[in-house]
């Protein structure tokens, strides 16, 4: 048997497998699954409902778990929590836990690092160390669903938002998706995950053509290609024409609106006729644009547009009935906020 293995890398079906070659009955596999899923055990001393001779043959013979916690930071606020998590490896990624009103809202990594470059993301000037596995995406969701219980709350919602560009590890984010979304397992509402894409219009046209449930978010930031192949250089792969294309098709196979992300940067793309540009760019398209006030990072130095310009460039958009909102900022005192993510030790825990 392999020692190496973490238990939140396998299916239900590999699972069972591993739990018979131990010469267990079938049944065990439901116990030690919802243990894990709907229970949240973060050790498998915990798995209660197992003899506790098996608990310690599990113990010795694989893993729950590749996430180290290193530190944890907590904004000024309360609202925003960040954990940053090490890897076997030695990389690093980031977590993000918001608390809103009536939603408590995971924040996960799919890529520690990220490949795709863009400009004004503190990810992408990393560069792309590795695809986390799927058990590393799920056990992000399973650390702040147990962060929660602990004060008595439920995760509501996951974004595909952290560090890294889900649709680059494709086969690993939807494999996670479908262990969060299992009725068995966690049981999140797909209406209640939202996965974000730099833009890769080849696997948005995958994603429409595998009629996935979940929120689908399309970050833009430019509406031509000569700015936006500065900003996000993936947009040399897919132009914005071809990216257009697979929203549209996107659009009509599934159904779903789609949501655009604009981070207005100051006299860079977040003028009335950038706004008119984008209105043209995204019409007859069923959306929803956040526009997003930019996030400081350590190696880009636009800044975030002011208030002024901000309300104009909503305002073009509510005149040609594109429903608009200004994404309230969180988490900014511990780098937390969108593009801020990193996997680097910023010292001090909660």
């Amino acid at each position: 048997m392999d020692t190496n293995i973490n238990l939140l890398d396998l299916n239900v079906n590999v699972l069972q497998e591993k739990l018979e070659a131990l010469g267990e009955p079938k049944y065990r596999t439901k116990q030690l699954w919802h243990a894990i899923y709907q229970n949240h055990i973060g050790t498998l001393q915990e798995a209660t409902t197992l003899p506790i001779g098996l608990r310690k043959i599990l113990h010795d013979k694989f893993r729950l778990g590749n996430l180290t916690q290193i530190n944890e930071l907590a904004s000024k606020d309360k609202h925003t929590t960040k954990v940053l998590f090490g890897l076997p490896d030695g990389h690093n990624i980031e977590t993000v836990l918001m608390s809103y009103k009536r939603r408590r809202t995971v924040c996960i990594s799919t890529q520690a690092g990220c490949a795709l470059g863009c400009v004004f993301c503190a990810t992408g000037q990393m560069g792309l160390d590795r695809h986390l596995t799927v058990g590393e995406i799920v056990e992000q969701v399973l650390w702040a669903s147990r962060k929660l219980r602990v004060s008595g709350q439920k995760l509501t919602n996951i974004v595909f938002m952290g560090m890294g560009e889900p649709f680059h590890n494709y086969t690993n984010s939807i494999a996670a998706l479908n262990r969060l979304e299992d009725s068995s397992g966690m049981g999140i509402g797909a209406r209640r995950v939202t996965v974000s894409t730099a833009g890769h219009a080849k696997a948005i046209k995958r994603f429409a053509n595998e009629r996935r449930r979940e929120r689908l978010a399309v970050s833009l930031h430019a509406a031509e290609d000569k700015l936006r192949d500065k900003l996000m250089p993936i947009n040399r792969r897919f132009p914005l024409d071809e990216l257009m294309a697979a929203c549209r098709m996107y659009s009509s196979i599934t159904k779903r609106r789609i949501s655009f992300e604009w981070a207005l940067i100051d006299n860079i793309n977040d003028s009335e006729e950038h706004a008119r540009d984008l209105c043209a760019l995204i019409d007859n398209i069923d959306c929803h644009v956040n526009v997003i006030p930019l996030n400081p990072t350590d190696q880009f130095h636009g800044n975030r547009s002011n208030e002024d310009a901000t309300m104009k460039f909503k305002s073009q958009l509510d005149q040609s009935g594109i429903p608009c909102t200004i994404r309230v900022r969180r988490g900014l005192d511990i780098s937390a906020g969108c593009g801020q993510l990193k996997s680097e030790n910023t010292g001090g825990t909660s």
